[in-house]
């Protein structure tokens, strides 16, 4: 049998401004009307004795990740929550050591890669389970179609299992242009995709054998999980003293029990905007054109607008992402280079880095539509049955005005109703929270006054989704 575990971890920074860290590629949908870590569990079910999968994630996108798998039916899905990233080798053990009385094959798979052809990446894993249950690690290589400097290598030695799968003679890491080209041309090296099949028992092994420092941590930390609503949490004060290492590094490279099976089916890890506008379609123009966007005399680029018009002339090969509260503007050979100026952004703790205006809570969302000096307007929608947490703030008021359905509003000792075109106020350090008691979504606008409106301005007394924090 074969156990799916998605990693979801990732922040996606090189395809901001639609991705952030609050709400990061896998979990946006940028090809298609469904997201990709959709796709990607969606795509296990097409695989041959697959069980319901595992997704690792954090805790900021537990609740987005749970709905997500609401939306597309998928109930029996486990959700385990990383307190903090410490990359893949630790999270392939945590999978591993939760499902040990079993030992089952795992398939470990990023949750943001596009691979069209179900049924032709099903066929794939297929025929790699002989190896996998033979005991060897399986890793997956994508034939090179161009001398990519974005990826990592792996070259192959003769070829095993009547040549479905290869020996692996090392790893190479992302190489420069010239080196790429000469990988490229030679027919011996695989891009590395990141995806993974292994016995469970097999990978502890290997871990014991060349990270043992890992393998410890992540034994204690399974003996301390705790089962949390929906979720599976990790024990943070032991989980955080766990090295960081991927797969690659941790086993992968170290190991002689590998072998390497082609992944011969359209897959990309959409690590960029260059790569997402080359497996699009373009116009005659060679333009990917989204949303609302007019352009005079513009040649093969990428121009999204997300919230407003965006008007673009006399540019060639460019990447322009229009969002609510930032713009992107580069070239497409520069698109690898937008890394670094999400760092440059995070370093200056700009807070477009993180959140979008619109911020997804489990509760519903809250649109921030206005900013001032010691005032700021959003609107906040709150899902049918659903409520905030009672709470309280000890820098701001908050002025509520209903503009669709019926607010139950709990403020001090006071309980009562208000519904559009009423309003209420709760002042400084007043305890209170909202309450949807119906079957229709609720919008209230709320203006919040005071020397500091940061939403860690939040002191929480009770909440139905086991927040401490925002």
């Amino acid at each position: 049998m074969i156990v799916p575990v998605i990693l979801a971890g990732g922040s996606g920074s090189r395809l901001w401004p639609v991705s952030r860290s609050a709400y990061p590629k896998q979990l946006l949908s940028l090809v298609g009307n469904r997201t990709l870590l959709q796709d990607t569990v969606l795509r296990t079910q097409a695989i041959t004795n697959s069980l319901p999968p595992i997704i690792i994630c954090n805790r900021e996108h537990r609740f987005l990740v749970a709905e997500q798998m609401q939306t597309i039916g998928v109930h029996d899905a486990t959700i385990i929550i990383e307190p903090i990233g410490k990359n893949t080798a630790p999270a392939a053990a945590i999978a591993a050591l939760y499902l040990q009385t079993y030992d089952p094959i795992l398939l470990i798979l990023p949750a943001d890669h596009l691979i069209k052809d179900i049924n032709g990446f099903a066929s794939i894993i297929d025929d790699a389970l002989t190896c996998a249950g033979a005991g060897k690690l399986v890793t997956f290589g994508i034939s090179p179609t161009k001398p990519e400097i974005g990826y990592g290598y792996i070259k192959i030695s003769q070829p095993l299992n009547g040549g479905n799968a290869y020996g692996v003679e090392r790893f190479i890491e992302k190489p420069d242009l010239q080196a790429a080209e000469t990988y490229l041309a030679s027919g011996q090296y695989y891009w590395n995709s990141g995806i993974f099949m292994f016995r469970a028992s097999q990978y502890l092994a290997e871990l014991e054998k060349y990270a043992p420092d890992i393998l410890h941590v992540c034994k204690q930390t399974i003996r301390h999980i705790i089962k949390d609503l929906d979720f599976v949490r990790l024990n943070e004060n032991i989980f955080t003293t766990c090295p960081s290492d991927s797969i690659d590094y941790a086993v992968m490279e170290k190991t002689k029990n590998i072998v390497l099976v082609p992944l011969q089916t359209m897959w990309s890890d959409i690590g960029s905007w260059s790569a997402l506008y080359e497996i699009q379609e373009s116009n005659q123009d060679g333009n990917i054109l989204i949303g609302d966007v007019i352009v005079e005399e513009v040649k093969n680029s990428y121009l999204r607008a997300e919230s407003r018009m965006l008007a673009v002339v006399g540019v060639t090969d460019h990447i322009i992402v229009e969002t609510s509260d930032a713009v992107l503007v580069a070239h497409k050979d520069k698109s690898q280079e937008i890394k670094n100026m999400v760092s440059r952004l995070k370093q200056s703790q700009r807070s477009e880095t993180d959140l979008h205006s619109k911020v997804y809570r489990p509760w519903g969302y809250y649109e921030i539509l206005y900013q001032g000096e010691c005032f700021q307007v959003k609107r906040i929608s709150i899902k049918p049955r659903a409520k905030l947490s009672l709470q309280k703030h000890n820098h701001r008021s908050e002025h509520w005005v209903v503009v669709r359905g019926i607010a139950q509003v709990v403020r001090g000792e006071e309980t009562f109703v208000i519904s559009k075109n009423q309003s209420t106020y709760i002042p400084i350090g007043v305890k209170h929270r909202l309450v949807n008691s119906t079957d229709e979504n609720l919008e209230i606008i709320e203006i919040q006054l005071g020397d500091y409106l940061g939403e860690d301005d939040i002191i929480r007394f009770e909440d139905a989704y086991g927040r401490i924090f925002s």
